[in-house]
């Protein structure tokens, strides 16, 4: 018998995320519309949120599978929670709140006024942003880091894709604290090429998300022991979904800095990475229904190589500009080898099967 899942169409999966598009692109042009009352500035502000929500998806992919991993470790209540709450908290949170509490803090000024000085003064608004980009990128980089050196640092991984990066990693991985020590030896070196301020902002967002990433290990190992006394039905997984709140965030860090090179808009820049946000939500529900990590073996490998170039990408853009589009192209075209190469894995391993099914066949005539 077909399982309701298993019999899903893919597209049946986008419905909500194209009821967004459709509704956030209207809200992008009136807000077009209405802030400089010419049909230019309507195609504008429409063009632009489309591109957004491009830029995040390209952005998320690699997201997406790292959420549909953890999500099919939790459980079923979980799971709803963190794909009715945690789009919230991301397009509200990350896109809205996140940015006007980084101005507040940097200029010292209460929330309200910051969101006043978005509407009113986008381009103040916008230097400020731009000027907490460091800290932020350190932060960021440093937690996404550690997310994909814990990955490979891993004594009991077996299935390798790049196996002769895969298997020194896993070998290496006996060596405790291994992995935060690549870190901060990298730390030390991009501390060491900055300068001033820049160098201390850099070392101390750095340090913060390294024990960001420590104290949500520990919150979450504390919380999976404690509900292991409880009865199946009773156990959360709140330290999963703290986790993949908080690495949410720093995926969004580089999206949400990066939209003020295309304008300065506040809202315009919620609404193009909120639906942006909206299909990579649609791609977790359905890698995770669907079994997709299961199926394509070395799919998830590119998802966290992906994540280890972003973290890379981060801290040089500390020193240098790199554009968005470079980012995004770049971990969607190692998803795509990932999954190209799985899809190889799978035809090859089909044929070997396919005289020993035979031969199974042919005895069970006989």
């Amino acid at each position: 018998m077909t399982s309701p899942t298993a019999s899903k169409s893919v597209l049946s999966y986008f419905s909500w995320a194209f009821a967004v598009t459709v509704g956030g692109l209207a809200l992008g042009a009136f807000l077009g519309w209405n802030t400089t009352g010419t049909f230019g500035g309507l195609a504008t502000a429409f063009f632009i949120c489309a591109v957004l929500a491009v830029l995040e998806i390209s952005l998320s992919f690699d997201n997406a599978i790292v959420n549909a991993n953890k999500l099919k470790e939790m459980t079923p209540v979980w799971q709803h929670r963190f794909l009715t709450w945690g789009i919230i908290i991301a397009v509200f949170g990350m896109r809205i709140i996140f940015p006007l509490a980084i101005v507040a803090i940097a200029a010292w000024i209460d929330p309200w006024e910051a969101l006043k000085l978005a509407a009113t003064k986008p381009e103040q608004y916008a230097e400020i942003m731009h000027a907490a980009h460091l800290p932020i990128a350190a932060f960021g980089g440093t937690f996404l880091m550690m997310v994909g050196l814990t990955y490979f640092f891993n004594y009991e991984k077996d299935v390798h894709w790049i196996g002769f990066i895969e298997k020194r990693m896993a070998h290496f991985a006996t060596v405790k604290g291994i992995e935060i020590a690549f870190v901060l030896i990298l730390v030390l070196i991009f501390t060491s090429v900055l300068d001033g301020d820049d160098a201390t902002a850099f070392l101390h967002a750095s340090i913060y998300g390294l024990l960001t990433f420590l104290l949500v290990e520990v919150l979450a190992g504390f919380l999976d022991a404690s509900q292991r006394t409880m009865s199946a039905a009773a156990r959360g997984g709140f330290g999963a979904f703290l986790y993949l709140e908080i690495l949410d965030a720093s995926f969004s860090f580089d999206g949400v800095i990066g939209a003020f090179a295309l304008t300065q808009n506040l809202f315009i820049i919620a609404i193009g990475l909120g639906i942006g946000a909206m299909y990579v939500r649609s791609m977790t529900i359905m890698l995770v229904e669907k079994g997709t990590l299961a199926h394509y073996r070395y799919l998830e490998h590119g998802a966290f190589y992906a994540i280890l170039i972003l973290s890379v990408i981060m801290y040089i853009q500390t020193l240098t500009h790199i554009p968005e589009v470079i980012t995004g192209l770049g971990g969607a075209a190692l998803i795509g080898i990932s999954l190209w190469s799985s899809i190889r894995y799978n035809k090859r391993n089909a044929l070997a099967q396919a005289p020993v099914q035979d031969e199974e066949r042919d005895r069970a005539e006989a």
